[in-house]
């Protein structure tokens, strides 16, 4: 399957297996694992936080520092890129995978999501270094069209 996802054309795969853990673990074994924590945001109006990275829309997520618990990652995270304060997380969601490449080695992402609120009525700030473009609270009825410019991952996460 990694070997599979070396070639151009493919974009993405998606198993099917009968004991998806024990897969999972091998897959962990295998590569080194990123520890990233993130957050799907809704405000007062019930509209959800995304943000637009590298062509895609996605939602705020960023890698765990030393000593931080995932929920302080997550809370960081989404702060840092979004530029929304006053955030509180308000339950656990699942957790996500997915393999990228970085200087030239594979990596398995392994991203904590937390739903979360917020009161924020400030101005919305994209972290440009971390290559977000844009950051847009959407309604629910504009999130399909989001979905159809984003990753599988985060397609899961805002049906579920």
């Amino acid at each position: 399957v990694i070997k599979k996802l070396q070639q151009p054309e493919i974009q993405s795969i998606r198993l099917i297996v009968k004991n998806k853990n024990k897969l999972l673990k091998r897959f962990l074994k295998l590569l080194p694992n990123v520890i990233a924590g993130g957050g799907k945001v809704y405000n007062k109006k019930g509209k959800v936080l995304f943000i637009y990275r590298n062509g895609k829309w996605d939602l705020p997520k960023g890698k765990a520092e030393s000593k931080e618990t995932i929920k302080e990652t997550a809370l960081r995270e989404v702060a840092e890129e979004t530029g929304v304060r006053g955030l509180k997380i308000t339950k656990p969601l699942e957790t996500t995978y997915h393999i990228f490449k970085r200087y030239g080695k594979n990596r398995i992402k392994i991203t904590y999501w937390f739903e979360m609120k917020t009161d924020f009525k400030g101005g919305l700030l994209p972290q440009t270094e971390e290559g977000i473009t844009k950051v847009d609270w959407v309604d629910k009825q504009d999130i399909i069209e989001k979905l159809e410019n984003s990753f599988g991952n985060i397609k899961e996460l805002l049906h579920a």
